[in-house]
C-alpha cells in the first residue's frame, strides 16, 4: 500500500517535469526549432510595429488639434477688416437728378419745421 502510494505520488510529481523537458534532438539536427522562434519574433515585430503605428497616430492627432486650435487664436486675434469707402455715385438722368434733389429739400424742410417747432417750446417764454 505504501509503495503503492509512493509511486502514485512520484508519477504525479514526475508527469509535470517529464512534459516540460524538450525532446532529444536527433544526430545531425539543430538543437532548437528555429521556426518556432522565427514565428515569436515576427510577432513580437508586429506588435511593435502596431504600437509604434499607434503612437504614432495618436502624436498626429495632438498636432492636428494644436494647429486647430493656433489657427482659432490667430482668427480672433485678427484685426477687423477696415470699412470700405463708398464708391462714386451712379450717374443718373437729369430728370432722376432733378427728383432726388427735390425730394431731399422735402425730407429737409419737414425735419427743419419739426425742430422748428421744439426750438419755440424752448425759446417760450419762462412765467
Amino acid at each position: 500500500m505504501t509503495r503503492a502510494l509512493i509511486l502514485a505520488v512520484a508519477f504525479a510529481v514526475a508527469s509535470p517535469v517529464v512534459a516540460q523537458v524538450p525532446p532529444v534532438p536527433r544526430p545531425g539536427e539543430a538543437p532548437f526549432d528555429y521556426n518556432r522562434y522565427e514565428a515569436d519574433r515576427n510577432r513580437d515585430e508586429m506588435q511593435r510595429l502596431r504600437a509604434d503605428a499607434d503612437r504614432r497616430e495618436a502624436f498626429a492627432r495632438e498636432l492636428e488639434a494644436e494647429a486647430r486650435l493656433r489657427s482659432q487664436r490667430i482668427q480672433a486675434a485678427r484685426r477687423p477688416e477696415p470699412i470700405q469707402p463708398r464708391g462714386y455715385p451712379i450717374l443718373r438722368s437729369p430728370e432722376e437728378e432733378r427728383a432726388a434733389r427735390q425730394a431731399a429739400t422735402a425730407r429737409r424742410q419737414a425735419v427743419a419745421a419739426g425742430v422748428g417747432q421744439i426750438d419755440a417750446w424752448l425759446d417760450r417764454p419762462t412765467p
